[in-house]
């Protein structure tokens, strides 16, 4: 796993907080990795949307504002909405049995609380809902704006009570494509969008008030 997949990864998990400040010197002995490895990754990151850098000051883990959750929540529903609306019906049975795969493997990793696990294969089956569409285009934008909110998602992330009901919301996925019913897929995946970002909302509100 590269630096920058790492970084990532800790977070999407909430190991690293929206605000954290990340040192180089402090990542270089963390990752034993040299310094050009270092500020390749962060640039990599930032271009990502997950990390933010200021002149003088350093990196820091990207944070949002309330606005500017609800503006990149309001893309990823145009994108990730339009995207299921696009997906031919009937589903070839070999593309919506490698779904349904990747959901059981979903569902075993949040049965065991593996977290790291729950996040590949959330990701692995979001990649492969979107790629239904057969619109290569639209499925790189979706994951593209999907990676700017891993910030915001972390703080669902470790809670049970939401990652059931993303495995819930995912098996109601698979269910539409079955019965053919673009409608309900489309709208499943636009409830889908909004527990991480209303939990981050609701986050913002609660550290104004303290």
């Amino acid at each position: 796993m590269s630096l920058v997949e790492q970084l990532e990864e800790e977070i999407v998990l909430g190991l690293r907080y929206p605000r954290e400040r990340l040192v180089e010197d402090d990542l270089m002995r963390s990752f034993s990795a040299k310094r050009h490895v270092v500020r390749s990754a962060l640039q990599e990151l930032e271009n990502r949307g997950l990390v933010e850098r200021k002149p003088n000051v350093g990196a820091f883990v990207r944070a949002y504002t309330a606005k500017e959750v609800h503006d990149v929540y309001a893309v990823r529903e145009l994108l990730e909405v339009h995207c299921a609306k696009l997906i031919p019906l009937p589903v070839e049975q070999s593309r919506l049995d490698r779904l349904t795969e990747i959901q059981r493997q979903h569902d075993r990793m949040v049965e065991t609380n593996d977290l790291r696990g729950v996040v590949k294969t959330n990701m692995e089956f979001h990649h492969e809902l979107f790629s239904l569409s057969d619109n290569t285009v639209l499925v790189d934008a979706i994951r593209r704006h999907a990676q700017m909110t891993y910030a915001i998602r972390s703080v669902t992330v470790t809670s049970p009570e939401y990652l059931h009901r993303s495995q819930q919301e995912h098996w109601e996925m698979i269910q539409a494509l079955r019965r053919q019913d673009s409608d309900a897929l489309a709208e499943t995946c636009r409830a889908h969008l909004l527990p991480s970002r209303d939990a981050y909302l609701s986050r913002l509100t609660s550290l104004r008030g303290l």
